[in-house]
């Protein structure tokens, strides 16, 4: 049980203390992932980005995920083979879904960036941090999409997961790092005591500081 993404931050950053020193950018998912992605960032001195994804929800059903979507110029996305099979939701349904979570991905992008340009992977150590894995299929759209830029390498860092959605993300990376693999697996809300939504006030305000913290320029 985690105090709150803060703390999972401080621990997941102890966890991968192995990469400070190295050519490292650390890429939150939003909305929840950015506290916890935060710490990392804090801890071993690195740049603080985001992977703009969102989950691609199943019709009545908006906790369970279909898929995900990434934004970038050829828009990545990963479907949950199972749950759709099971679903059958329709071409049209999945083309209108696609492009209202990427509008939203796009109004985020302008919100949180404030002006500044994506931060490249290519030839860094990408450090991808959520606050917490369920079906995985939000993480397994981002880390292929980054993947597309040619990084050295590419690490996931997470606080809790449950084990058959590790295992499968572990083939998607070259490193892993769980802190946390509950047997009868609930939802991440579950494992932290405090887990309140994450704001955009707050994305804004932990990615001004961390640029501050490296000494980055403001946005022209």
């Amino acid at each position: 049980m985690f105090q709150g993404r803060n703390e999972a931050g401080r621990q997941l950053a102890a966890a991968l203390d192995a990469y400070r020193g190295q050519d490292c950018i650390v890429f939150a998912l939003p909305r929840g992932g950015v506290p916890v992605a935060f710490e990392v960032a804090r801890a071993l001195s690195a740049p603080l980005d985001l992977i703009m994804v969102r989950k691609i929800s199943a019709p009545f059903q908006p906790e369970l995920a279909l898929g995900a979507v990434v934004d970038g110029a050829e828009p990545e996305i990963v479907l949950n083979e199972d749950i759709v099979r099971l679903l059958q939701p329709t071409p049209e349904f999945l083309r209108q879904a696609s492009e209202r979570e990427l509008k939203e991905i796009h109004r985020r992008r302008q919100v949180y960036l404030c002006g500044h340009a994506p931060l490249s992977a290519a030839g860094k150590v990408a450090i991808v941090v959520d606050d917490g894995l369920a079906t995985g299929a939000t993480a397994r759209a981002a880390l292929r999409a980054l993947r597309r830029q040619g990084p050295k390498r590419v690490v996931l860092a997470v606080p809790v997961g449950p084990s058959d959605t590790v295992e499968m993300l572990r083939r998607e990376v070259d490193d892993l790092v769980c802190l946390s693999i509950p047997e009868g697996f609930g939802a991440v809300g579950a494992y932290y005591r405090h887990f309140p939504q994450v704001a955009d006030a707050e994305v804004v305000a932990l990615l001004g500081t961390c640029r501050e913290m490296l000494g980055r320029p403001p946005a022209t």
